[in-house]
């Protein structure tokens, strides 16, 4: 009869998430829209993204406009958030927009499956507003 040694289990446990591909969790195209103050200006922004997630985890690069008094500019933007499960989603990005790069922290809520209503807040910057998708 085989003796099983606590040390090998403990091992094969250990090692089995390793060898096991890595699966996404959250992934994919989303979209935003925001209203709050950025650039000194209040007004939208209007924007989308692409979500790349492994367990929990996230980066999220995206970019749209910014609508603000009678004014258009573009922005970019880039996301790493961890999602809490049935619940929050929270994380830290960093918004490109001219020469004023703007560090933020993020937090989203779920309202429905894929809609979710977000805030973002940082050195001059500061939005709210709903994202669906990712």
């Amino acid at each position: 009869m085989t003796k099983i040694r606590p040390l090998t289990v403990a091992a094969a446990l250990l090692a089995a998430p390793l060898s096991a591909p890595m699966a996404a969790h959250a992934e994919g195209l989303g979209a935003e829209a925001q209203y709050g103050r950025a650039s000194g200006d209040w007004g939208t922004e209007i924007g989308a993204g692409y979500a790349i997630g492994i367990a929990g985890f996230s980066l999220t690069p995206g970019g749209g406009v910014y609508l603000h008094d009678g004014d258009t500019s573009i922005y970019g933007r880039i996301e790493a958030a961890y999602t809490i499960p049935l619940s929050a989603t929270i994380g830290a990005g960093v918004r490109f927009s001219g020469d004023d790069p703007r560090p933020y922290a993020t937090v989203a809520l779920p309202l429905l499956p894929k809609l979710r209503a977000k805030a973002n807040a940082g050195p001059k910057y500061y939005t709210l507003g709903l994202t669906l998708g990712y």
